[in-house]
């Protein structure tokens, strides 16, 4: 075992396992629970085209049985002792973990771990999910809210990985097989893309000697991580009829990559956009004009590249007023320097934003795992307050400059059938 790395904090430990896994743990003696996390640096972007979507298939298949478990075992091992278990799949990493009490360590991870490590992936059992999958598909369909922002990134990344749903497409996910599923498993479940990181009431040498004990059987190999770099973007509009009572829409372009240098910036300018109800987009489109219930903005950050955007829901007899403000505001942060005042505040809410969050160890430990992923080390809260303080009034018009050209932007909408 090599020797453990100290991070910034002297409560944030690593340690690289002989096989190439990492381990990573923020000690929180306050708190009396943990939050135990295995991140594997792989998701939606790294399927080709026929695999669309067997990401998140394996992360549903994981839970239906291992070589130790039956699937109602792996339902009760969690919750039998006040616990939680789930799992989510993203862009570029897929996360299985589990809370606890402090007491529960062991289990904890040797259940998250199980589930990477000896699924048996039953054919009876991935004929059943594949309706499952179905049914999930038609609830994203029935929710205009989730299925514009689907739309919007297949405009931005038109035929690019990073534009296809997470969960695929009905016809991708009808031809998976174990075969299949095993093949990708084995192609990208390697050590040396596995993190285990754990937030709470625990020391890490435990951690360590629980983690080498449990992921012993994972055989040294090494995967590199290769992906299709981000095609070019040409911005175009996308309008799409449905049985639906409002116009939703999401407004944007390419963004930044979480690994630039203005990403730090570019947050606090999305806050200063649509990051809440003093936020510029809410007091000058839904507080002054009425014309929306729902408006707002964001930033995905991948490791070379991003989108942002601004959603909004209206009448369709007031969309296009509603974009014509929401352009306006765009062009207000490339036009107008803003005040230090108003900069100070927004700060305020990103840093606020960042440490309530902290609070809960589900957020603690999946901001280890996301840090270790892409920038291979700890953040420390200083060194990101730093990072914040830092940003100026001139940061913020600059990448309002760069992002924010009209002539960049697209549209993706959903609109009433009735609408002419």
């Amino acid at each position: 075992m090599k020797k453990a790395e100290n991070g910034i904090s002297p409560y944030f430990r690593k340690t690289t396992l002989e096989n190439g896994v990492r381990v990573l743990s923020e000690r929180i003696p306050s708190v009396r629970s943990i939050s135990v996390g295995v991140w594997v640096a792989t998701g939606s972007r790294d399927e080709r085209a026929a695999e669309r979507g067997i990401s998140h298939f394996i992360e549903h298949m994981v839970f239906k049985g291992t070589r130790k478990r039956r699937m109602h075992h792996i339902a009760r091992r969690m919750e039998s002792v006040g616990g939680y278990l789930n799992a989510f799949t993203a862009k570029e990493y897929t996360c299985y973990y589990a809370r606890a009490l402090d007491e529960h360590l062991a289990r904890a991870i040797d259940t998250v771990c199980d589930l990477i490590l000896f699924p048996t992936l039953p054919e009876k059992e991935i004929e059943k999910e594949k309706g499952v999958i179905l049914e999930e598909m038609k609830m994203y369909e029935d929710t205009p809210e989730d299925l514009v922002f689907d739309r919007f990134e297949s405009v931005v990344y038109d035929g690019h990985a990073l534009g296809a749903p997470v969960i695929g497409y009905p016809e991708t996910v009808q031809s998976f097989d174990r075969t299949m599923l095993c093949d990708y498993m084995n192609g990208h479940y390697a050590p040396n893309r596995v993190v285990l990181a754990v937030a709470g009431n625990a020391e890490h040498d435990n951690i360590v000697r629980i983690a080498q004990d449990t992921l012993a059987d994972m055989p040294r190999t090494e995967q590199p991580i290769r992906r299709m770099p981000v095609n070019g973007y040409v911005p175009h509009d996308f309008v799409e009829p449905r049985p639906i009572q409002q116009a939703h829409f999401v407004m944007g372009a390419r963004g930044l990559g979480v690994r630039n240098g203005d990403r730090v910036a570019f947050s606090v300018l999305n806050t200063l956009l649509g990051g809440g109800m003093s936020s510029r987009l809410n007091q000058n489109v839904r507080e002054k004009y009425g014309f929306c219930y729902s408006i707002g903005s964001f930033a995905n950050m991948h490791s070379d590249s991003g989108d942002f955007g601004i959603y909004a829901a209206s009448d369709v007899r007031k969309m296009e007023r509603v974009k014509e403000l929401t352009r306006k505001e765009l062009r207000y942060f490339v036009e107008v320097p803003i005040g230090s005042r108003t900069l100070n505040e927004a700060k305020n809410q990103v840093r606020g934003a960042l440490m309530l969050g902290l609070e809960g160890m589900s957020n603690r430990m999946m901001g280890i795992g996301r840090q270790e992923l892409y920038f291979g080390r700890y953040l420390s809260l200083d060194e990101i307050n730093d990072a914040i303080e830092k940003v100026t009034v001139e940061d913020v018009q600059r990448v309002a400059s760069t992002l924010f050209r009209e002539e960049q932007l697209s549209t993706a909408a959903l609109v009433p059938e009735s609408h002419p």
